[in-house]
């Protein structure tokens, strides 16, 4: 029986982190506003080394349609910019020597409808890594079965699994729902 509950606490930390990782993507498709958090997976060359931006300058919002990057050390200012352009952002940067500033356009109809295809992608992820998880567990169960555990303990067991499955697949499913609200105002 303690190898069951294992199991089902291993389950449920997985698919908690599916939640918390398809929840971070979510975060990096961007809604119109400015955050900080939409450079996250940018890089710098930092004396020869790829570093995330957020750790070689300070990114700020002075309103919420523009970020300021203020880098630690002036000469870093060309390498942030080269890190911006070759990200797949799309944004422009305007460097005054001493800070960047990237304008956040205002987002197109068209535009929010593909950002919240890009959603709903990163959520079915989400829903497939949770899946991915059931059936492992469920696959664990069933060995537990055949070395000798209770039929019916072993039911339970995957009866629990499915709840969880369902409780957090409807997590990610509320994820979606408030990003695409987030996305299509206005």
């Amino acid at each position: 029986m303690e190898e069951i509950e294992l199991f089902l606490d291993e389950a449920k930390e997985l698919m908690q982190k599916a939640v918390d990782h398809t929840a971070a993507e979510l975060l990096k498709i961007r809604a119109g506003k400015a955050m900080p958090n939409m450079l996250d997976g940018v890089m710098v060359m930092y004396y020869g080394t790829p570093t995330p931006i957020n750790q070689v300058s300070s990114v700020t919002t002075p309103d919420a349609r523009t970020l300021a990057i203020k880098p630690f050390e002036r000469n870093l200012i060309s390498e942030i910019e080269k890190g911006i352009i070759n990200s797949d952002l799309g944004l422009a940067p305007q460097n005054n020597g001493e800070t960047i500033m990237l304008t956040i356009p205002s987002l197109t109809e068209e535009r929010r409808i593909n950002l919240v295809k890009q959603s709903k992608q990163e959520c079915e992820s989400g829903k497939i890594s949770i899946r991915s998880v059931r059936k492992d567990t469920n696959e664990s169960l069933r060995k537990l079965q055949k070395d000798g555990a209770a039929e019916d303990a072993i039911k339970r067991a995957e009866d629990q699994v499915q709840k969880l499955t369902d409780n957090y697949s409807a997590k990610i499913d509320e994820l979606l729902v408030k990003k695409e609200a987030d996305i299509m105002k206005v």
